[in-house]
């Protein structure tokens, strides 16, 4: 048997990291060194191109077309000094990945030869198929036609020899076919939306932009060991494995000692992602062994996806690069931690940020808790949807699992707002109220100053907690496009903020006072959104008792979480603000369905081949040397000595035979339950079929297995163990 197990993990123990030399400069000097960004834009276009592209861009005004060819010339001068001989337009289809299609620079020149040549009219807009990327129904096999437009606000950039162009991308009858489109409107309705409740405060403010900084945990496995496990190859996580004797009990891997192949990898990858503009600035590691995490500073939100996405790709490049496979599964490993991407997202406007709590003027302090409660109220009201935006099949197996924000959306605030919200709801309108700041506190230890303490403590498992001048969703899973959280988070603001300002028009209109009729307004939804307002523990049973008393979404089933995108309410929320129509808000349920089916449908078949060609086979075998051994002992020592001798074997070769069965039978009946669902034409309904009647079976084998892993001969088990795949050296 399992030499190969055994060299690939050798091998692994012998691994160096690899050398990495230290930049000769500093990262400020080389940061963007990739990205065509306004210092590149003044340099390569004249001064009247790059002044109408910067409105484009700072005031989203529409792209003229006119200045395409001049700013596709531009382009195409640095990116070719740079090496670049092709182009892409590169986009954010429903895969949770990207895509690309690589062009080169070259046209016939009309003499039988070639140059090179780069137009406005590729620059802006290019034709993917459209039927060969989920689009729900939308798009028939035989209607292909799509399009990807170039979207200004965020900078192409270059890898290896391509200008990669950032796009949405849509159908032939304009329907939203990505992430990007859906996005880019929702942050319009917020950012406008937030502009004219801002208007009550402050004249002045021009514009209000979304920022989000994003949290990406990881695992690095051995490429070798990850190669030697086709169940990590082919779903991303382990189908099967024991816990490890020790894996995350002793808290000694979080924020301990990065190892030397890891440290790297991790120089390795922030070096070319500052490259290219991504502004990485956190590195630890994270709670579970073999798990890490990278943050970037915040940015606004449309350019922090984009950078998400495509650090996602670099990683995976650059860990090959040094021996490893990232794992961006949520669950990879049963027993430890999963990964998450908290979402810290936040409201700023051209003059300060919305939700700093400690406001010099009763204006700005009133102000802070209208977007507060606002934003409150768009999570309350649509809390379901919030949680169907981040439920996936991966991120399904991380939820609630005392690691990760329960799968019941609630929002944390901490004591100090939370009595603030409750003292306006209470106390005599005309009471002025303040918001306070960070409060100094000192230590009984001279060498330590004196430290500044945030107005919020944190509860790590509440899934959207106010955490200073920002909220954290912490639900996101870990190889999610950020997307699909923000479209619902931002659309749900924007209809709050949006309702918020007609009532209190309203209420104006009526003769009331502008500050009397905000707070008249304020105070009705500090009542409506407390449900959605929970300071204790996510993961109790007592939590699960309680939201459902208040009318909180608790469903935990994934495919029937994606009802929520269909609900009237929901349906009526991201028409009346322009996000999505009700036509591809159905396709993209169908997507879902879909995606979570053949999540499923892959690892039951993974797991039936293992199961059979790996699992059974090396249980039998290690079985027959125990039986041979049986009767050697009875040969030699007679029937009643060799029956006392060999007690303990009897019984082994007993449970192998017990638990073979078992796997043999379950695996036999998850594939008649794939058949019987495999026959449901309605995607929902498969994906129920797969939900409630495939995955249980899938973990009934996997019981049986990990037994087997326990009794079975160390040198005879042929995939590598968690002890093995968790601990880097």
């Amino acid at each position: 048997m399992s030499n190969l197990r055994f060299e690939v993990v050798a091998e692994a123990f012998r691994k160096r990291p690899l050398e990495v030399p230290a930049p000769k400069e500093r990262p400020s000097e080389y940061f963007a060194k990739y990205v065509f960004n306004r210092q590149k834009m003044y340099r390569y276009l004249s001064a009247d191109v790059y002044n109408k592209l910067i409105d484009v861009i700072d005031n989203g005004c529409r792209l003229d077309r006119s200045i395409a060819d001049a700013v596709a010339s531009g382009m195409k001068q640095w990116a070719e000094e740079n090496g670049v001989t092709h182009y892409t337009h590169w986009f954010q289809p429903l895969t949770e990945g990207t895509a690309e299609k690589h062009d080169a620079f070259v046209e016939h020149d009309g003499k039988g030869g070639m140059i090179e040549e780069f137009s406005g009219k590729l620059l802006v807009q290019q034709e993917p198929d459209a039927s060969s990327f989920p689009n729900g129904g939308i798009r028939n096999t035989f209607e292909a036609r799509g399009y990807s437009a170039w979207d200004p606000t965020s900078p192409v950039f270059i890898i290896d020899d391509t200008l990669c162009i950032p796009t949405i991308f849509i159908s032939y009858t304009g329907e939203a076919l990505d992430y990007k489109a859906p996005l880019l409107k929702s942050l319009h309705a917020v950012g406008e939306a937030a502009t004219s409740v801002c208007h009550y405060f402050d004249k002045k403010v021009k514009k209000v932009q979304t920022n989000l900084g994003w949290e990406q945990e990881y695992f690095l496995v051995d490429e070798s060991l990850y190669s030697a496990r086709p169940d990590l190859m082919l779903t991303g996580r382990t189908l099967m494995g024991h816990d490890s004797a020790k894996n995350q009990q002793m808290d000694d891997h979080y924020f301990g000692t990065i190892p030397e192949r890891v440290q790297a990898f991790m120089k390795d990858l922030e070096t070319q992602a500052l490259e290219l503009g991504i502004p990485c600035k956190t590195r630890h590691n994270e709670v579970a062994p073999g798990q890490f995490e990278l943050a970037p500073i915040y940015e606004e939100c449309n350019l922090a996806v984009d950078h998400n996405m495509l650090l996602m790709s670099l990683m995976k490049k650059v860990a090959h690069k040094h021996g490893f496979r990232v794992l961006l599964h949520e669950k990879p490993f049963d027993g430890i931690n999963g990964s998450g991407k908290h979402n810290n997202w936040s409201l700023v406007t051209d003059t300060g940020v919305l939700l700093h709590a400690a406001g010099k003027t009763s204006e700005a302090n009133l102000r802070f808790v209208v977007f507060i409660v606002e934003t409150l109220m768009g999570v309350y009201k649509h809390n379901g949807l919030l949680k169907a935006s981040i439920m996936t099949a991966t991120n399904a197996h991380r939820l609630g699992g005392n690691e990760a924000p329960p799968a019941i959306i609630s929002s944390f605030l901490g004591r100090q707002l939370t009595d603030l919200l409750d003292h306006i709801e209470k106390a005599d309108k005309d009471e002025l109220f303040n918001v306070e700041g960070k409060t100094g506190m000192k230590l009984d230890i001279p060498e330590i100053p004196e430290l500044m303490i945030d107005n919020t403590d944190r509860n790590r498992t509440s899934p959207f907690a106010f955490t200073g001048n920002r909220f954290e969703f912490r639900a996101v899973g870990s190889e999610a496009n950020c997307a699909s959280a923000l479209i619902v988070l931002n659309t749900a603001v924007a209809e709050a903020l949006t309702d918020f300002k007609q009532r209190v028009d309203a209420l104006i209109a009526g003769g009331e006072d502008q500050t009397s009729a905000i707070i008249d307004v304020i105070r009705e939804d500090i009542r409506r959104c407390r449900p959605i307002r929970f300071d204790g523990n996510g993961y109790s049973d007592e939590w699960k008792a309680e939201a459902a008393r208040r009318g909180l979404d608790c469903e935990a089933s994934c495919p029937l979480c994606f009802d929520r995108y269909l609900d009237p309410e929901s349906v009526r929320m991201f028409e009346k603000m322009n996000v999505m129509s009700r036509s591809e808000l159905e396709a993209r349920n169908e997507v879902k369905w879909e995606t979570y089916t053949k999540k499923i449908q892959i690892e039951a078949r993974v797991m039936g081949d293992l199961s059979m060609n790996h699992i059974i086979p090396v249980a039998t075998h290690y079985q027959s040397r125990l039986a041979k051994n049986v009767g050697g002992m009875f040969n030699i020592f007679g029937k009643e000595e060799g029956k006392a001798l060999t007690a303990r074997n009897v019984k082994i070769i007993r449970e192998i035979a017990e638990r073979t069965q078992r796997i043999e039978t379950g695996i036999e009946e998850l594939v008649n339950a794939r058949k019987v669902a495999n026959r449901i034409q309605n995607e929902r309904e498969k994906a129920l079929a797969y939900h409630d009647t495939v995955a249980p079976k899938m973990d009934a084998v996997r019981y049986q297995i990990d037994k087997l892993e326990l009794i079975v001969a160390d040198e005879l088990w042929t995939l590598p163990k968690y002890r093995e795949l968790l601990f880097i050296r």
